[in-house]
């Protein structure tokens, strides 16, 4: 299969980057499957229907989310009516949270894509353990048996929890890939396994930015430690960012990952097929 994830959509700038970029990075890479993290869609927190639509339109069959899921109240509605959003499968029992952290999507020609959101715990939200909810949600959907693929989305700041949890997946996962820091990692590798990971996809955003907010006020917070009003998302065009990934029919495993990045400021970097 041919899978595309592309990290954290930041606001408007993000969602007409994808709207731009997506649909001829689906026909040029002949994309079997996208996965795209929306939890900054809605000027930069959380996430509505009429955002995720715009993703859904652009090309994805699939969005992710994170520490900012709710945000948007009517997200904790939408989530229930729409099984294509996905938010952390961590959440506390007793939270009871809504939708679903995990779902088995059937791609266009049939076959089936596993895909699992977690948000890790270092210098986040103290949520329920992700590796036990991994581990747990890969033995109920072993991949080349009941999945043909299995993408992994990361949602976290630290890197080493990301890195150890691409290990921790290796051999069991087609994708293992972070989110949440807003910057592309220079590190797309084929673990030991044969699971392709990144430490972070980066996100889709005006990279005039900081992290893809309007500049003014994190220096404002950075050097006078005065907060003076809400992080805006920036507004210039968007560097669309992801990881493309080809998987082996017969295991699910990847044989090939390659960064992607197309529009806006950063080099550009688009996988030849």
């Amino acid at each position: 299969m041919r899978l595309a994830f592309f990290g954290d959509v930041v606001g408007r700038s993000g969602r007409d980057g994808l709207a731009d970029h997506l649909p001829d990075l689906r026909r040029r890479l002949k994309l079997d499957f996208v996965t795209v993290n929306g939890e900054n869609a809605a000027a930069g927190f959380g996430i509505t229907e009429n955002t995720a639509n715009e993703i859904f339109a652009a090309g994805a069959d699939c969005i992710t989310l994170g520490n900012h899921s709710w945000d948007q109240k009517e997200a904790l509605t939408y989530i229930v009516r729409e099984q294509r959003l996905i938010r952390p499968l961590n959440y506390p029992v007793l939270a009871d949270a809504p939708g679903r952290g995990s779902w088995l999507f059937e791609a266009a020609d049939g076959r089936r894509v596993l895909v699992i959101n977690l948000l890790g715990r270092v210098h986040m939200d103290a949520l329920d353990d992700p590796f036990a909810a991994v581990d747990r949600a890969l033995d109920a959907c072993p991949l080349g048996a009941a999945c043909d693929a299995a993408i992994v989305d990361i949602h976290c700041e630290a890197t080493s929890e990301k890195m150890a949890m691409g290990h921790f997946c290796d051999g069991r996962a087609s994708l293992v890939v972070g989110t949440h820091t807003h910057v592309p990692t220079a590190d797309a590798q084929i673990l030991n396994g044969g699971t392709a990971y990144q430490t972070d996809a980066g996100a889709c955003a005006d990279y005039d930015s900081v992290i893809g907010n309007q500049k003014e006020e994190p220096l404002r917070r950075f050097t006078t430690r005065i907060s003076q009003g809400r992080y805006q998302p920036a507004s210039g065009p968007a560097t669309v960012c992801g990881v493309y990934v080809e998987t082996d029919d017969a295991t699910g495993l990847a044989r090939r990952v390659e960064p992607i990045r197309v529009g806006g400021r950063l080099s550009p970097a688009i996988p030849e097929v």
